[in-house]
């Protein structure tokens, strides 16, 4: 049984939603669709939360904290028009707050593509719910169909857009502090990721923690804590730098299938207190270099065939790092290894179910997942360089570069001032990489800058052939970049 009903806004307008009889609902709210299901009306189990300070709170979330919303129409100081539309995409953010019939607020329903549809599995009855991290990163991955999993391509896009989305909460001074498989719902198919539950955002200083977390993704040093009385300055509580531990637990699951801490080492003790010492005092990464004590035998992919960018970044995250909560990495630098590691992924044979890898290695260029491996001539990377700030004519290693049939160039490529984040506005081809009778050639798109290592112009339409020292790029220009042929 269903009726419709009205909720009241702050700003005095009013939404039609739909009532019905068992409601979707989370640990602090229950939802009712719009008719149009375009918008949901959120109301709070616990009407004892509901008071001043969560009055405040989603208020401030709602405008000047928003990325989804520019400045001029009252989000996020410095928001674009362009970087609140990107954003649009990685947040499910809070639009309003419902006054009446009581203290609520109005969300936009996730994209179709964030729920499974019908033919999601065979064993499951899947049809409808929304497609949180774990479906896809644990045991019941085996039960859904191929076609719902993606593949490592789109899995590290996601990993991207999560790490950006991180980021950008960050760089407002805002946490999520609670980042789960159940607050990040992912398309693997697509390589979307969405971050949800937004209205419980933690502001340092200003709106203090609601939760501890999700099991699993507690930071250890808030779960080592939590017996500790409120207001013990022991006492650990979520905000950044638990949101650094949470965000590479999630990478890590969404790159590699399994959780980071989760190994052989037990300690005979019931579920809840093996698994207090297994993420919190006594947490231990499964794949620490020095103590094998945690390491599966069964540890096949590792850190190490991600390449050298997330290689580092997990080792930080989870030996440096995973009791010393200073010394994880940030997002922003999440972000950048992620997207330099992008730049390093190779095609793998059609049967292959992860279709991509990450070809750091030229020595053993070799898939990870299915063991094929690629013939050397087909093996080219290229070196990225940079100028030398304040150094006129001396250029600096900037990353690398995997060279694969049809792989497109942006203008990120060729820019140093250019990254392939929410600001970079032109996303068209400039030029592209082909392989033809055995030779490699840089194809000119749509570049009026582009030139040979000798400054000789790479016309539109017109190629390059590559081989072992050739040099290219827009090296001419003040902000360009050099590329040359290992």
């Amino acid at each position: 049984m269903s009726r419709r009903a009205e909720a009241v806004l702050k700003d005095g307008r009013r939404l039609p939603y739909i009532i019905t009889d068992n409601p979707p609902q989370g640990g602090m709210k229950y939802t009712y669709f719009a008719p149009d299901r375009s918008y949901v009306v959120q109301f709070f189990h616990d009407p004892d939360v509901v008071d001043a300070a969560l009055h405040d709170r989603l208020t401030a979330i709602i405008g000047r904290y928003n990325p989804t919303l520019s400045e001029e129409e009252g989000g996020a100081r410095g928001n674009t028009q362009e970087a609140a539309a990107y954003f649009s995409e990685l947040f499910c953010w809070p639009v309003a707050v419902v006054t009446d019939p009581e203290f609520g607020i109005v969300c936009p329903t996730y994209p179709k593509k964030f729920f499974f549809g019908a033919g999601a599995s065979s064993a499951l009855d899947l049809a409808g719910k929304d497609k949180k991290g774990n479906w896809f990163t644990g045991r019941v991955r085996r039960y859904l169909a191929p076609q719902e999993l993606g593949n490592f391509q789109t899995m590290l896009r996601l990993s991207i857009s999560l790490a950006r989305a991180v980021r950008r909460m960050h760089q407002a001074g805002l946490a999520h502090s609670d980042l789960s498989c159940n607050n990040v719902l992912i398309d693997p198919v697509s390589g979307s990721c969405v971050v949800i539950d937004i209205d419980s955002l933690v502001v340092p200083g200003l709106y203090p923690p609601e939760v501890a977390g999700t099991r699993g993704y507690i930071a250890p040093e808030v779960l080592a804590a939590l017996d500790l009385p409120p207001g013990d300055a022991r006492r650990a509580a979520p905000g950044l730098l638990t949101d650094l531990f949470a965000l590479p637990v999630l990478l890590y699951q969404y790159l590699l299938k399994r959780h980071p801490l989760e190994g052989p080492k037990n300690y005979d003790l019931p579920a809840e207190e093996a698994d207090f010492l297994i993420y919190g005092p006594k947490a231990l990464f499964a794949e620490h270099p020095t103590d094998h004590s945690n390491r599966p035998a069964d540890l096949r992919v590792t850190i190490r065939d991600l390449g050298p960018y997330l290689e580092k970044l997990f080792l930080r995250a989870f030996v440096d790092g995973l009791h010393d909560p200073e010394a994880r990495p940030s997002a922003l630098e999440w972000e950048k290894a992620l997207v330099r590691t992008w730049d390093l992924l190779q095609p793998c044979a059609a049967d292959c179910k992860e279709k991509f890898f990450v070809l750091h290695d030229t020595a053993h260029p070799c898939c990870p997942f299915c063991g094929t491996s690629v013939p050397d001539r087909r093996v080219l990377h290229l070196t990225r360089m940079r100028r030398v700030r304040g150094k006129a004519g001396q250029w600096i290693a900037a990353g690398t570069l995997n060279v694969y049939d049809g792989l497109p160039l942006f203008s990120w490529h060729f820019s140093d001032h250019v990254f392939p984040d929410e600001k970079a506005q032109d996303r068209t081809v400039q030029a592209y990489l082909s392989r033809k009778n055995g030779t490699w050639h840089l194809v000119n798109s749509a570049m009026d800058t582009l030139c040979s290592g000798t400054g000789e112009r790479i016309l539109r339409g017109s190629a390059l052939p590559l081989a072992p020292g050739t040099l290219f790029g827009t090296w001419t220009e003040d902000t360009g970049v050099l590329w040359t042929c290992e």
